[in-house]
């Protein structure tokens, strides 16, 4: 059995990259943009034991598979399924390369999540976000750039640096939530510091910053001593449910609303509630995912339309769309939500939506200049966190690309009040083209 046809073959037979195999055998163009390197059996073994895109992810990313070139076209791919893969005219052929070897799979690689305890309780989620953030804040710098800003860019051109891109992102958010000197803002999930740093350096906010990565909270610590903030900036290793000195005038959560999960996001839209003051504004920045069709009354079955009016109400939540990959080694426990299910959300829990932006092209652009940049540095970046962690990051960055310029991913900035006795003290006209000064 030539391995490459047995790929070929469990493909549909047809060969969309070129594909090289230990065993020595080929197929597929040469010339094609992607080239598939089956180095070892164990990235065989590993699909054939584990079908599907788990397998798949445990191959590449413990080097048994090598992905050279283009990796879009891989994106647009079906995982086989064992039945596809090993037919019963295969079956003998397959066990006679690989026999025990199906019998006894390798251990999965050493960087795959494996968190504890009740699902978005604060021990399990502390371990999430470690397992993601706490790997070596000089990989994140190689990465993200000066910046150090892990979230979607806002672009006034596709040209801009993404440093300048970054700037335009946190300078938006702080208009839309009308900061001005004195007013205290609360950045939840506040990453190394950048929005909070902007805010009381141009704004003269007073700035209290809450993360569960201890790495994070000791760079930005650092970094706002740096700027010459730190008497107006407190980072705090924290969990958003457990601060307690509010009321804030402000409070922004960009690129952390994807980690708090459907079971946690009641509770995470009351504790917001309770910390913002009366005429204050909340900006939540989030990842989200295009609607399915039972949670649309316009285009759902009749007997469906009941099941979306409890998803809008928040009596209900959507099936969480899972991948295994993005599961097990980038984002663990975490969940993207329909942009309508949050906005109803929100709303129910009181607050009053003013402003929806989406961004999902300046997501894509965000991350291909990432991907860009870890290419550029991939061997200062292997050194940091390992030939593993590196692989990870090049696939799921390179696949979220593809997600946001597919709109498969999407990407939205709801600006919301909390009203004070109906009032949202709100100009009528409310601008923020980040084009304004």
């Amino acid at each position: 059995m030539e391995i490459a046809s047995f790929v070929v073959d469990a493909l549909g037979g047809t060969a969309p990259f070129y594909i090289e195999a230990f065993d020595g055998s080929t197929a597929g163009s040469p010339d094609l943009p992607l080239r598939v390197r089956i180095v070892r059996k164990e990235g065989l073994v590993r699909v054939l034991t584990r079908p599907g895109e788990l397998g798949l992810a445990r191959a590449y990313v413990a080097g048994d598979i090598d992905l050279d070139g283009d990796l879009d076209a891989l994106f647009d791919l079906q995982a086989p399924s064992l039945r596809q893969m090993v037919r019963p005219a295969m079956i003998s052929e397959v066990f006679k390369e690989l026999g025990g070897d199906l019998l006894s799979p390798p251990a999965p690689p050493e960087v795959e999540a494996t968190p504890k305890g009740r699902l978005h309780s604060r021990s399990r989620d502390r371990q999430a976000i470690s397992h993601h953030y706490d790997v070596s804040n000089r990989f994140y710098e190689l990465i993200l750039g000066p910046s150090m800003t892990y979230s979607c860019a806002v672009f006034e051109s596709p040209d801009d640096t993404l440093e300048q891109a970054q700037e335009n992102k946190v300078d938006l958010i702080a208009r839309k939530l009308g900061l001005e000197p004195g007013m205290r803002l609360l950045d939840v999930g506040c990453g190394w510091g950048t929005m909070a740093i902007h805010a009381a350096k141009h704004y003269g906010a007073s700035v209290v910053g809450v993360t569960l990565a201890a790495e994070q909270q000791d760079y930005a610590t650092q970094r706002a001593i740096a700027e010459g903030v730190a008497d107006r900036v407190e980072f705090r290793l924290q969990d958003f449910r457990d601060v307690a000195d509010g009321p804030f005038d402000a409070i922004s959560s960009i690129g952390m609303f994807e980690h708090v999960g459907r079971r946690s996001m009641e509770q995470y839209f009351a504790t917001l509630w309770g910390l913002l003051r009366p005429g204050g504004r909340l900006l939540n920045h989030a990842i989200g995912r295009p609607a399915t069709r039972d949670e649309d009354p316009v285009v759902s079955r009749p007997k469906e339309v009941v099941r979306h009016l409890q998803v809008a109400a928040g009596l209900r939540g959507p099936s969480r769309v899972k991948s295994a990959f993005i599961d097990r080694y980038v984002f663990p426990d975490g969940e993207l939500h329909e942009v309508g299910t949050v906005i109803s959300m929100l709303q129910a829990h009181g607050f009053e939506l003013r402003h929806l932006e989406t961004l999902r092209e300046h997501y894509a652009l965000t991350l291909r200049q990432w991907v860009a940049n870890l290419d550029a540095n991939r061997e200062a970046a292997v050194a940091e966190v390992g030939e593993q962690r590196a692989r990870v990051w090049k696939l799921y960055m390179a696949g979220s690309a593809v997600g946001f310029e597919n709109n498969h991913l999407q990407v939205h900035q709801a600006l919301c009040v909390r009203p004070a006795a109906g009032r949202s003290f709100m100009p009528l006209r409310a601008r923020f083209d980040h084009l304004e000064a």
